[in-house]
Formats: C-alpha cells, structure tokens, sequence
C-alpha cells in the first residue's frame, strides 16, 4: 500500500511538473507573445512572465527588434535600356505584433518577396544616370513605397539601401572612356585658362613699361644679376641700343 502511494505521489508530481512546464513561459525585453486561446486571439502579452492555461492556450512569439534583411541580386532592365544587377538591404521592425501574426503568414518572407519585387520596379523606372548619381533619392522612394505596402501588417520599415549596381563589360568601358574624355577636356579648359591670364598679365606688364621706360632698365639689371648667379664660365647678354645711344650722338 506504502509503494502504491509513493507511486501515485510521483505520478501526480511529474504531471504538476508538465502542467508548469506548459503553462509557464517567459518573454524577454524585446520580445512579445501573441496568445491564442481555442484558436482565438485573446492578446499580447509581455515581457516578462506568462501565464498559460495548458492545452487551451497557445502562444507565438514576436520579435521587436530591427531585422535587417538582404535583397537578393536582381536582374533589371533600365528605363534607358541597360542591363543591371542590383542588390540592396532592408531595415525594418515589427510595430504591431498582432498584426503581423494575423494579417499576413509569414511576414519575414513576405517582406522578403515584397522587396524583390519592388526594387525590381523602381529601378526599371530609372535611367542608368539616375541610378548612379541619385542613389539617395532612390533608397528614399524604395523605402517609402515598402513602408507603405506593409503598414497593414503592423510592420515598420525604417531604411533601405541599395548595395551595389553590376553593370555589363561594354558598358563599364564606355562610361571609363566616357570619364577619361571629361578629365581631358577639363585639363584643357585649365590650361587654356592658365594661358590666358598669363597672356593678361603679360600685356598688363607691357602697358607699364611703355609708359614708364625706366622700368625696362630695371627689369634689365634683375635680369643680369640673375644670370651673374649662375655658375657658368661665359656669360653673354645683350645691350640694349638705347643705352649706347648716347655715345653715339657723341660720336
């Protein structure tokens, strides 16, 4: 009779023990549960400790943290028709943890699939200038449309950012050849630049001398002492027919 009852004892404990274990649950900070109980929602419950009622209740946990998620490489064609893959990544959070479990399936897959899909859209809208030069309007139009698009699902997208732009060979070359004639130009431009202010000063310096002729025999002595600190062994500079002038009309 004794071993019966200790028997039944333990029995009766292992079940008290399973009824906690499924009953007992507990959530952290970041994370929320949605309790359904005989198949309805009844609430979301946490963080911290949850209490279940066993075999009536049932629990799915939703995280609240960002989730970022890559975009895998899509083949576009351009609104100017050129071929590109593009890549990006996703920024998003779960708002509204009800929603989320409710209104869609799986809501990592469907964002998933919604992203793909759109940045496939907004980029065959784009031309290939856009593409490269107004990258930030373009992660802003993405993120707003995706945003938009899963507000219904009770989920936050945050930020999304376009990756990398694989362009084709030919069109790689084109766009080097392309940046090598700009550079050129742009260098001729500088030194036709250069060429004309110096040509500006220079006929600025005429002026002044022509009008003071002193300052030619000034610019003659600069000149000579110039010359004179060179280390050469013959130095030979002309005179100037104005300064043998004056012994000529003696002559």
């Amino acid at each position: 009779m004794g071993a019966f009852l200790f028997f039944l004892f333990v029995v009766v404990g292992l079940f008290l023990l399973f009824v906690l274990a499924l009953s007992v649950r507990v959530l952290n900070e970041y994370e929320r549960g949605v309790v359904f109980r005989l198949g309805r929602v009844i609430g979301v419950k946490g963080p911290g400790l949850i209490l279940l009622i066993p075999l009536v209740d049932r629990m799915t946990k939703v995280s609240l943290r960002t989730i970022t998620m890559d975009v895998p490489p899509q083949d576009v064609i351009t609104r100017d028709n050129v071929s590109v893959k593009v890549n990006a990544v996703v920024y998003f959070r779960v708002i509204q943890p009800e929603k989320a479990i409710l209104e869609v399936e799986n809501y990592l897959y469907a964002t998933s699939q919604l992203s793909q899909t759109t940045l496939r859209a907004v980029v065959g809208q784009a031309d290939l200038d856009d593409l490269l030069s107004q990258r930030d309007k373009l992660n802003h139009q993405l993120q707003s449309i995706l945003d938009h698009q899963t507000d219904p699902w009770g989920i936050k997208v945050g930020l999304v950012e376009v990756k990398h732009i694989d362009l084709p060979e030919e069109m790689r070359r084109a766009m080097a050849k392309q940046a090598e004639a700009e550079r050129e130009r742009r260098s001729k431009v500088i030194a036709a630049d250069g060429e004309f202010q110096a040509a500006a000063k220079l006929s600025e310096a005429a002026d002044i001398i022509s009008r003071n002729p002193a300052a030619l025999q000034l610019r003659f002595l600069q000149t000579l002492v110039e010359v004179a600190a060179e280390k050469n062994s013959t130095t030979i500079f002309p005179v100037p027919i104005d300064f043998l002038k004056a012994f000529m009309e003696k002559r």
